[in-house]
């Protein structure tokens, strides 16, 4: 058993695949939980997702909570096109794999949220990798937990790049922009964001995802043919032509060791109207206050990710 416990907020698409199998390869946490998002696809099918692959991964002891469905501004959600050409119309690149035995829980993930923090403080790291829906409904029905919480490591927005929705967003900081702000203006929060500025620089090959294939186990053929399809997504899409980019898993990676990046410290906001929706951007109001809550990765020490990236899921793969 880890002394760090982590919690994982994801709409799982061929990204939060490989960030599920990273957090249950690192040995220096637990993975206790994943609350599912809406995002990639539609919340039922991202639920069933993770428990497929935690089965997959021989990960069946991790529960797996509903969060919320839409965003905090709407009545419903509908997944865009452009999610669909990228990870797939099932969100894990086409790949079909065995119904999974463990059923998704009956709390909620906003409540799983609250209880986990006051039962594990300073020693719980939470992992966002989609839209901030269920961490804002969670710190508005318990204000105390941002106290609490030990780091909240997200993967959105964009700060010195533009954004991959518009040039201003970023696409899980998009989907609910009013719920990001709620989060990154929390001055109780202590918080890392991991945003485009050094997950597009973060690339996945096929001559990595070979390595993979080359196990000869059922976790390396599924996520070798899981991250292929995006990587030709990627290509296809004219996203970029080098490879795939490591959003989520980057962000694990950042949560348990934050040398990987350089970051610069703000306080933060999101901007929610106007043409700039979902802009993560300083907030001028707070530039000479003291202690910012907002660590904004800048920088990635991208051969060192990837070298612990690959030695972490390749020995992952080998046993499953």
């Amino acid at each position: 058993m880890a002394k760090k416990k982590m919690i994982f907020d994801l709409d799982t698409g061929v990204d939060d695949a490989l960030a599920i199998a990273y957090a249950t390869a690192a040995p220096d946490v637990d993975l206790i939980g994943i609350v599912s998002s809406y995002g990639n696809n539609l919340i039922d099918i991202c639920a069933q997702n993770s428990l497929k692959l935690l089965e997959l991964l021989g990960q069946t002891d991790v529960p797996v909570y509903k969060g919320l469905s839409h965003s905090s501004t709407s009545d419903h959600f509908d997944v865009m096109q452009v999610s669909l050409d990228i990870h797939g119309n099932n969100g894990i690149g086409e790949v079909e794999l065995p119904a999974p035995k463990r059923a998704v829980e009956d709390k909620s993930g906003v409540d799983f949220y609250i209880d986990a923090a006051h039962q594990y403080g300073k020693d719980l790291i939470i992992v966002p990798t989609g839209p901030m829906t269920n961490l804002a409904a969670a710190l508005q029905k318990d204000p105390s937990i941002a106290k609490l919480i030990g780091n909240v490591t997200f993967m959105g927005g964009a700060l010195t790049v533009e954004g991959n929705v518009t040039e201003a967003a970023e696409a899980n900081i998009h989907q609910d922009a009013e719920a990001a702000n709620v989060v990154l203006s929390n001055p109780d929060l202590p918080l890392t964001m991991v945003g485009l500025d050094v997950t597009l620089r973060t690339l996945l090959t096929k001559r990595e995802t070979q390595q993979w294939r080359d196990l000869g186990t059922a976790a390396g053929k599924a996520y070798a043919d899981i991250t292929d399809f995006y990587i030709d997504a990627y290509y296809n899409l004219n996203i970029d032509k080098n490879g795939c980019a490591l959003h989520d898993p980057l962000a694990v990676g950042v949560s348990l060791d934050p040398s990987f990046v350089q970051t610069i410290s703000l306080f933060m906001k999101v901007i929610y109207d106007g043409e700039n929706y979902g802009r993560t951007i300083g907030n001028n109001a707070k530039l000479n206050d003291k202690h910012p809550n907002v660590k904004v990765a800048v920088n990635v020490d991208k051969d060192r990710y990837l070298q612990t990236f690959m030695d972490y899921l390749t020995t992952l793969f080998k046993q499953h």
